[in-house]
């Protein structure tokens, strides 16, 4: 509305706009609220939890502290991801593949990262940043954990409009593993948020791959694009 159109407006147009600001000032006050308590938590969490892990890692015998030092990390990565702002998409594999590469050299393994060149660089929202974050770091969870595997491979690259991120494991592949469990349920929730997909297979390793693909924003559409589908070699 107009200054001009606010003189001419009814009495009637006045209060519904001004009720209009009322609640959107409402919702504001409700979110910083929220924020403040997610802050709170968090300071709560990297304070006390991680205090807490840090004085166990001095009391556990020493088999037992790269488990420890590993739940750690864990959690500091947890709490710097959520309090992240948005980034560009070379930034949040950056800072992915510096985590992945922490997590494995605690358990002496060798990381494989193939990250194709010339890929584009758009900015991602705050949610598209923890989505690609969190089904990447889990995927390397999965590997870890439950695949026994001795090896890793991260393949990332672009097909047409679509980025692909592909985690391949040298363990046991299983498709009865692969089921309706929490971890398995939030990677295909998150790869919806991105309006993308993800499947499981076995991979050329032997063991399990696992393959996102999602749409890039918008803004990535002026840069060059690989129209070769990124896979991981044998």
């Amino acid at each position: 509305m107009t200054w001009r159109r606010w003189w001419k407006a009814s009495p009637v147009q006045v209060a519904a706009t001004t009720s209009e600001l009322a609640a959107l000032q409402q919702q504001l006050a409700v979110a910083q609220a929220v924020e403040t308590e997610r802050r709170r938590i968090y300071d709560d969490l990297h304070d006390d939890v991680g205090s807490r892990l840090l004085s166990l890692l001095h009391r556990v015998p020493a088999t037992e502290q790269p488990l420890v030092r590993e739940i750690l990390q864990d959690l500091r990565a947890i709490l710097s991801r959520e309090r992240s702002v948005e980034g560009s998409l070379l930034e949040v594999l950056a800072q992915l593949r510096d985590e992945t590469e922490q997590r494995l050299q605690s358990r002496d393994l060798p990381l494989d990262w193939q990250q194709r060149d010339g890929l584009p660089d758009p900015p991602l929202n705050r949610a598209q940043t923890m989505h690609l974050f969190r089904i990447g770091r889990e995927a390397v969870t999965n590997a870890l954990k439950h695949a026994d595997a001795g090896r890793l491979r991260v393949v990332i690259g672009q097909s047409g409009n679509d980025l692909i991120f592909e985690v391949t494991d040298d363990g046991q592949f299983d498709p009865a593993r692969i089921g309706d469990g929490r971890g398995t349920r939030s990677m295909r929730n998150r790869a919806d948020e991105l309006q993308g997909a993800i499947q499981w297979q076995q991979g050329t390793l032997g063991g399990t791959k696992v393959r996102l693909s999602f749409p890039l924003p918008p803004a990535a559409a002026g840069c060059p694009a690989v129209t070769d589908r990124a896979t991981i070699p044998p």
